[in-house]
């Protein structure tokens, strides 16, 4: 995930091959808004 935070412009977070969230790589893995992208974001950092 970290090469994805450096360099991307947009992350688009999908579940069930749908987009839950799109942000700019900041906001995304800082404070996620989804659930589904802030459980998401929980597990890969333990």
């Amino acid at each position: 995930m970290g090469f994805a935070r450096e360099v991307a412009d947009t992350v688009w977070f999908m579940d069930g091959g749908r987009i839950v969230e799109t942000a700019p790589p900041e906001t995304f893995f800082v404070r996620a808004e989804s659930a589904r992208a802030q459980k998401f974001l929980a597990e890969i950092r333990h």
